[in-house]
C-alpha cells in the first residue's frame, strides 16, 4: 500500500486537512499571512530585536542593607559585630595581604605589655582535638614600639584597633593605658586581666571579684578610652566578677579567655609545653564559652561580646541567642584568615532571608525570661 502523499498547496475544492502545528519559539514572533519583503525585514529585525532582549539577563536590585552597627559605648561604634581576637591577628598589618581589613568590626591587637617580653620557652603551641594550646607568654615589645610602630597605621584605617593590656599589676595596667591614651589610631582597650597578680601571690585578676574591679576601676580613673575587660573561664562562678567589673566603670565585657590546660610529651616523661600551661582555644571551648555568656548577660548591663570556638555563622548566632552583641575570631583564623569577613556577608543574608533589617533581633532569643541559676550549683546533679 503506498503512503498518502502530503498536500503542500490546493484550491478551496481541495480536500480539507488538519493543519500542521509547530512549536514556536517565545522570542520570535509567529507571522500569520506572507508579507511583503520589507515588511518580513521589519519583522525580522523586530524578532532579533525581541531574541536579543531576552538573552539579556534581568538587571538585579542592590541588596537591601542590614544594620549591622553596635554601639560599645564612650562613641565606639562597630560597623559589624564581627572582630578578630586578641594574639590571633597580630597588630592587624601582617594579614593586610589577605584580608580586609577595613571591613572587620573591630580589631584586638596582640597583649601589649608596659615592658617588652620575650614570652615563655618553648615548645608553645600543640594542636588538641578541637583546638590548640598556646603558652606564648605574652611576648611583645612593650606599649612605647606598639605605639610608635603601628599607631600611624591604624590612624589611617577607618576600622577601629582595641588594643589589648596585660600586666602583673594594677600599676602596670594604669601606666600602660595611661601611655596609650589620646594616641591617634587607639580606639579603645581591653584588659587582659587573666595575668598573674604579683602583689596577691599570683593569684589571676580575673579569678577574684575584688581585684578584678579594683583594676577596672583604676585603669577607668586613667582614661577616657572605651573599657573592655576579658572574662577568665576558669572560675566557678562568673556572675560575681562580672558584676563587680561592670560596677568597676568598664563599658563592655569579652567573654571568654582561654581554659587552663596541659599536654603531654611523647615520651611520657614530662609535660609537652615548656612552660607546662597553656591556654586551650577553638572549637573545643565554645559550650564553656556559650554558658559563660548565657550566664553574665543576665547579670549585667553593658555589652559582652563572645570569644571561643567560632568557626561558622551558626556559632555567631548561637552567641547571639545568649545575649551577646558581637563576637571574635580567634584560632579558626590560623586555618582560614579569611573567615570573619565571609561571616560579615553571611550574617547580613541570614537577615535577609529573615525578613530582617538588622541583627539586633537575633540578640537574646534564647535567654530565659527569669535569670537561671548558675551552673556552679551542680546542676549535672539535680535529680
Amino acid at each position: 500500500m503506498k503512503a498518502r502523499r502530503r498536500v503542500v498547496t490546493g484550491s478551496a475544492a481541495s480536500v480539507k486537512r488538519r493543519p500542521t502545528v509547530r512549536k514556536i519559539k517565545p522570542a520570535i514572533a509567529p507571522v500569520a499571512r506572507r508579507a511583503s519583503s520589507s515588511a518580513s525585514a521589519g519583522s525580522a529585525a523586530t524578532a532579533r530585536s525581541a531574541a536579543s532582549a531576552a538573552a539579556r539577563p534581568e538587571p538585579s536590585l542592590p541588596a537591601a542593607p542590614i544594620d549591622l552597627a553596635v554601639d560599645l559605648g564612650r562613641g565606639l561604634v562597630l560597623g559589624n559585630p564581627i572582630l578578630v581576637a586578641s594574639g590571633t591577628f597580630g597588630y592587624g598589618i601582617e594579614y593586610g595581604d589577605v584580608v580586609d581589613v577595613q571591613r572587620l568590626g573591630a580589631i584586638c591587637c596582640k597583649g601589649t605589655t608596659l615592658r617588652p617580653r620575650i614570652g615563655n620557652p618553648t615548645p608553645r603551641v600543640t594542636e588538641t582535638p578541637g583546638g590548640m594550646l598556646n603558652s606564648i607568654g605574652l611576648q611583645n615589645p612593650g606599649v612605647d614600639a606598639v605605639v610608635e610602630k603601628y599607631a600611624s597605621t591604624w590612624a589611617g584605617w577607618q576600622v577601629p584597633v582595641i588594643v589589648n593590656v596585660a600586666g602583673e599589676s594594677i600599676g602596670d595596667y594604669v601606666e600602660v593605658v595611661r601611655r596609650l591614651d589620646g594616641v591617634p589610631g587607639v580606639a579603645g582597650i581591653e584588659l587582659n586581666i587573666s595575668c598573674p597578680n604579683v602583689g596577691a601571690g599570683g593569684i589571676q585578676f580575673a579569678i577574684d571579684a575584688n581585684a578584678a574591679g579594683a583594676v577596672t576601676a583604676a585603669v577607668r580613673r586613667a582614661t577616657d578610652l572605651p573599657l573592655l575587660v576579658k572574662l577568665s573561664p576558669n572560675v566557678a562562678d562568673v556572675r560575681p566578677i562580672a558584676r563587680a567589673i561592670a560596677d568597676g566603670g568598664a563599658d563592655a565585657l569579652t567573654a571568654v579567655n582561654t581554659l587552663s590546660g596541659i599536654a603531654v610529651a611523647p615520651s611520657r616523661a614530662r609535660p609537652l609545653l615548656g612552660n607546662v600551661y597553656g591556654g586551650l582555644s577553638g572549637p573545643a571551648i565554645k559550650p564553656v564559652a556559650l554558658r559563660i555568656v548565657y550566664e553574665v548577660t543576665q547579670v549585667v548591663d553593658i555589652p559582652v561580646i563572645a570569644i571561643g570556638g567560632v568557626a561558622e555563622l551558626a556559632d555567631v548566632l548561637d552567641y547571639l541567642a545568649v545575649g551577646a552583641v558581637a563576637a571574635q575570631v580567634g584560632t579558626a583564623i590560623f586555618a582560614d584568615p579569611g573567615l570573619p569577613v565571609r561571616l560579615i556577608g553571611e550574617l547580613a543574608d541570614e537577615c535577609r532571608g529573615r525578613g530582617l533589617d538588622s541583627y539586633r533581633p537575633l540578640i537574646g532569643t534564647a535567654l530565659p525570661k527569669r535569670a537561671a541559676p548558675p551552673s556552679a550549683r551542680g546542676v549535672e546533679y539535680r535529680p
